[in-house]
């Protein structure tokens, strides 16, 4: 029985209901892999009977909303990633809006980002990296990637940088680390702000330490595709103690309050603050210092959260075994398709297996993908591949610093496929059987 279970069975007759939740689910048969026929999913969630007898056990509390089993998760998380404050939310694409959001709040007063400000980013990416930048009026500044790494290409940076200059947003590309030596130097030479996407590379490490932990502040997706799931959920992971209460606020409606749910006058001075032009003793509880939102978790999410993490270290090490496996048996393919290379100094925790075509003229992608999914061999593009020719970019105002020539690589010639720790030994065996299928027949 874990610790977890241990504190669930404190709750008086939960027990009996746990107990009943295990007899369901070993009724319930796994069903067998057929080549060819079952789908192969390129990710997906890997939950057993401890984790839905935490989200029963949240839901017979009755507290629904962000409760007990939230702060436990939050702590346990914490010291996991030896990191500062961890800030639960709705998903990670919150956790990347309230992060940015955070480094506008004028209460960083003249290091704060104000619209027009300029955010170095790679178009190679998720849109939700880019998003908070557009949202808050501020200025993304797309910089070409690496083809090996498939992250920003650092030794362009410096040059993209000007008096407007705030930030840099980035996130790991498929749980490989970016060089994070060379761009913390130029943060702390130009005095910016890192912001360190880190929803596809929980547990990876760089230069010995946990990613996550460089940044001023990082994030995180619990979204099903990623290394633990809560369904929907993510969290801010905040390095700089300035900027704690300003994210919980953006994530609590905006508030200048920080009780936690259900509590009152936290501060001892519920009804003795002056703040703005409300009258003094306005009630504290409906303050509001930023334009917030209610990006809160429920317990239920937490709970599951919680009960994954027992399994993370497991779950990180069939990840990079996976990646390991597929690298070797198609290495030998190398005239036709590269595969991306580990950042020196790095440790990663895979979330994807990124394959990339050599020469366009003999392998097409196009084909190469709808031969894997007519297999039934789940796989996805590098996300927006490059987002400046995505819709949701017209008419915004962003620039690109020299070209973007890899980029427009990676959105022709780019695919991944899945290493995620629900891939059977089966599986595994037949995504190549029919990658080298295909590769072998090309002349």
């Amino acid at each position: 029985m874990s610790e977890l279970l241990e504190f669930i069975k404190r709750r008086e007759g939960y027990e009996e209901v746990l107990l009943a939740v295990e007899a369901f689910l070993d009724k319930k048969s796994k069903p067998k892999f057929i080549a060819g026929e079952t789908h192969i999913p390129v990710t997906g969630k890997v939950i057993d009977t401890q984790d839905i007898q935490a989200i029963v056990a949240a839901a017979l509390d009755g507290w629904l909303t962000t409760g007990r089993f939230n702060t436990l998760f939050e702590r346990k998380l914490q010291k996991l990633l030896t990191s500062g404050k961890i800030l639960t939310c709705n998903s990670g694409s919150s956790a990347n809006l309230i992060a940015f959001s955070s480094l506008c709040s004028p209460k960083l007063g003249t290091r704060a980002i104000k619209p027009g400000d300029e955010v170095i980013s790679v178009a190679a990416g998720f849109p939700t990296t880019i998003n908070p930048i557009i949202q808050n009026n501020a200025i993304p500044v797309f910089i070409d990637v690496r083809m090996d790494t498939l992250n920003i290409d650092e030794t362009k940076i410096e040059a993209a940088i000007t008096a407007k200059t705030r930030a840099i947003f980035l996130a790991h590309t498929l749980g490989n680390p970016y060089n994070l030596n060379a761009i913390k130097a130029l943060c702390e030479k130009y005095d910016l702000f890192l912001i360190e996407d880190t929803c596809d590379a929980l547990g990876g490490e760089y230069d010995g330490k946990k990613l996550g932990t460089f940044g001023d502040i990082a994030t995180l997706s619990f979204y099903p595709a990623h290394h633990i799931t809560m369904g929907e959920g993510g969290a801010v992971i905040i390095n700089n103690p300035q900027l704690e209460q300003i994210a919980e606020s953006i994530r609590d409606w905006g508030r200048d309050c920080y009780c936690g749910p259900g509590k009152d006058n936290t501060c001892g001075k519920r009804f003795c603050w002056k703040l703005g032009e409300l009258p003094e003793g306005y009630d504290h509880k409906y303050v509001y210092s930023h334009v917030g939102y209610n990006l809160k978790i429920t317990d239920m999410q937490s709970a599951c959260g919680l009960s994954q993490l027992d399994k993370l270290d497991n779950f990180i090490q069939s990840r990079k075994e996976n990646y390991n496996w597929l690298k070797k048996k198609l290495s030998k393919y190398s005239d036709l398709i590269s595969l991306s290379s580990t950042t020196a100094k790095s440790d990663p925790s895979w979330f994807g297996f990124p394959i990339i075509i050599n020469d366009s003229k003999r392998l097409n992608r196009n084909d190469f993908v709808q031969y894997l999914n007519g297999h039934n061999i789940g796989t996805r593009l590098l996300f927006a591949g490059n987002a400046t020719k995505q819709p949701f970019l017209i008419g915004q105002n962003y620039k690109v610093h020299g070209n973007l020539e890899n980029t427009d690589k990676v959105m022709n010639d780019v695919f991944w496929i899945g290493v995620h720790p629900g891939l059977s030994e089966e599986m595994l065996n037949f995504m190549v059987e029919k990658i080298e299928e295909y590769l072998e027949n090309i002349t």
